[in-house]
């Protein structure tokens, strides 16, 4: 069970992936929001339970109707890999009716020693994927990440070709196809857009890479559109596929240039080299995309603000941090994409 949020519901696929694949006589039921069940298609053995927080499943009557509708499925062992209260609440009743049960330990007061500003302990945690594995470690199952495999990339439909290139002829989609995300949930995470631009502009002068901007939103879209103005070989993808033929793009990638998002983890769940720029964050923390090595973080200058990671999630504001991730220069990014 996991039911948000994208990212983090990201980060359990190359964990069930590897499961399924060694553990061929398990099956696997993945509880989650629907709209995530895209990110689960094709894993053999593996099935998706849609949860419906607005009408069935909503409350407390709501979870006891989940935990009824789950025990039809002769459920023998319960891994909660979000750790929150509707996941406790069907994991107890799970317990209660002598089931195997496992929570994922979040590692708050390794995580809180992070990111405080005094007496800060500043070292490398246990990644989210290490403490995935963990929680079907203690069910009495074995799952090695070390040599992850992902699924081929997708076929694209002529419908996204057309959107790509723009006219009703259909060309090769060749050259370098480079993915650029550059929002996130808070604007402790996100690169400044002056500075993006820059990026945007640099790696356009080469006509053979084909730039693809994702995002959501009005807002993020109109933005989007500032940037890729007057570059024929950038296109905003943001508003213009559903989720599933986006998925289907990003598999399509060469490489994903992303903040520490959910579309980094899509793109690294994918198999897709990814790169990510860190302000408030850092990826110590845990949460850095899959098989991605570390020289492919981006971290904002710690000599600068000693204090970084001010944040788990990049949710709290700390005064005169507000520029960290200008020390990120343009040509270091721009370097390592082309590297």
């Amino acid at each position: 069970m996991r039911l948000s949020a994208m990212g983090d519901v990201a980060m359990t696929v190359p964990v069930l992936r590897a499961f399924v694949e060694q553990n061929p006589d398990v099956k696997i039921t993945v509880i989650s929001r629907p709209f995530f069940q895209p990110f689960f298609d094709g894993i053999p053995n593996l099935s998706f339970f849609a949860f419906d927080e607005r009408q069935r499943h909503k409350g407390f009557i709501g979870l006891l109707r989940l935990f009824h509708d789950l025990s039809a499925l002769h459920i023998d062992a319960f891994a909660d890999l979000h750790n929150v209260l509707r996941s406790k609440v069907v994991r107890t009743l799970f317990a209660l009716n002598g089931k195997k049960t496992a929570f994922v330990d979040k590692g708050r007061a390794e995580k809180a020693a992070l990111t405080r500003a005094e007496n800060k302990i500043f070292k490398p945690l246990p990644t989210m994927f290490e403490r995935h594995v963990k929680v079907f470690n203690e069910l009495g199952f074995t799952v090695d990440l070390s040599n992850p495999t992902f699924p081929k990339k997708a076929v694209l439909s002529n419908d996204i070709l057309k959107m790509l290139v723009g006219n009703e002829r259909i060309p090769d989609f060749a050259g370098i196809k480079i993915g650029i995300a550059p929002f996130a949930q808070y604007d402790s995470k996100i690169y400044p857009l002056d500075l993006m631009q820059e990026v945007i502009n640099k790696l356009a002068e080469n006509k053979t890479h084909k730039i693809l901007l994702f995002g959501g939103g009005i807002k993020e879209i109109e933005l989007l559109d500032s940037l890729s103005r007057g570059k024929e070989n950038v296109v905003v993808i943001a508003g213009q596929l559903n989720f599933q033929q986006e998925l289907q793009l990003i598999s399509n990638l060469d490489i994903m240039l992303s903040m520490d998002s959910g579309n980094a983890h899509i793109a690294a769940m994918l198999g897709v080299k990814t790169i990510t720029l860190w302000g408030a964050t850092h990826p110590f923390a845990g949460f850095s995309p899959l098989n991605q090595p570390l020289e492919n973080a981006l971290v904002s200058d710690r000599n600068l603000f000693p204090k970084l990671p001010t944040s788990v999630y990049g949710n709290k504001i700390v005064a005169g941090y507000e520029s960290a991730m200008r020390t990120i220069s343009v040509e270091k990014i721009i370097a390592l994409v082309l590297s």
